[in-house]
């Protein structure tokens, strides 16, 4: 029996620090709407972006085992704070002391491995949170797979909190927009192509479309996380049977049940009937 969870078989779990995961999930639902889902919000800690890696990969660690205790016996990591901060150790160190038949992914790996066949400058650009861009994981992990590839960071501290309080329409947020864009541009004329590493910035992508010159690829994470994540399964057929198939989605999160679905419905529209529940780490 699992020291975690009596259940060997459950939902996938989606884990993120406070709500743009829910972009991500958004995309896996569509691809795979057979599975099970658990959404972790970690909200009531939220934002990830500004704390310690420590800070991070202990939080991140926390919510991780209860989503194994809650019987998941696949964690992704939809939040790129955590997944520059924490994965790697999570995925070194403590998996094979709590059990190594399970398994904890993230997603900056898939956005990544999808570089190369979308820029022919060989020039990167990453608009992200502080914490993200600090990390070097964007360089890093392209450098790894394509180490002809240069990355220029852009961090857009006030685009997480323009989302969260439902200005991403405004003409405010336009300005601060603008203003990063354009900064990320002057640093490198080159970049033909442009990632959006951190998770809230697919609602400001009409806005960011209004300052990106033609012919510069925009990348949203949440398309290639789900194709990745549906591969996989594909590849680990011992993995995919013990993924849950009842199309049952429930959400959890540290902050109050009726915050969640507030927020929840900036980023998924049809919030209406959703499972939510609050719990206490």
């Amino acid at each position: 029996m699992n020291s975690l969870s009596a259940n060997d078989h459950g939902p996938i779990g989606v884990f993120d620090s406070g709500y743009g995961g829910l972009t991500i999930l958004e995309h896996m639902l569509k691809v795979m709407p057979q599975n099970d889902f658990i959404y972790f919000g970690d909200n009531a800690r939220t934002p990830y972006g500004t704390r310690s890696f420590q800070v991070v990969y202990e939080y991140t660690l926390q919510c991780v085992t209860r989503l194994f205790e809650m019987g998941c016996p696949l964690v992704i990591l939809a939040c790129n704070t955590a997944s520059a901060k924490a994965l790697r150790t999570i995925q070194q160190v403590d998996l094979p002391k709590l059990d190594p038949t399970r398994r904890v992914l993230g997603i900056i790996r898939p956005t990544v491995e999808n570089i190369d066949s979308l820029t022919k400058t060989r020039h990167i650009g990453l608009l992200a949170t502080p914490g993200t861009v600090k990390s070097l994981s964007y360089p890093l992990e392209i450098g790894k797979l394509y180490p002809d590839i240069e990355v220029t960071g852009e961090a857009c501290p006030i685009w997480v909190p323009l989302v969260e309080n439902g200005l991403a329409k405004s003409a405010g947020t336009d300005f601060f927009v603008r203003q990063h864009v354009e900064s990320l541009l002057s640093k490198d004329p080159l970049i033909d192509t442009i990632i959006l590493g951190c998770t809230h910035y697919p609602l400001l992508i009409d806005s960011i479309r209004r300052f990106v010159p033609e012919g510069i690829n925009i990348i949203c994470q949440g398309q290639y996380v789900a194709a990745s994540l549906q591969q996989y399964l594909e590849r680990h057929p011992e993995m995919a049977c013990r993924c849950t198939m009842t199309g049952t989605r429930r959400f959890v999160t540290t902050e109050s049940s009726q915050t969640f679905l507030q927020q929840a419905g900036i980023f998924l529209p049809d919030n209406a009937r959703l499972d939510v529940s609050s719990i206490s780490l």
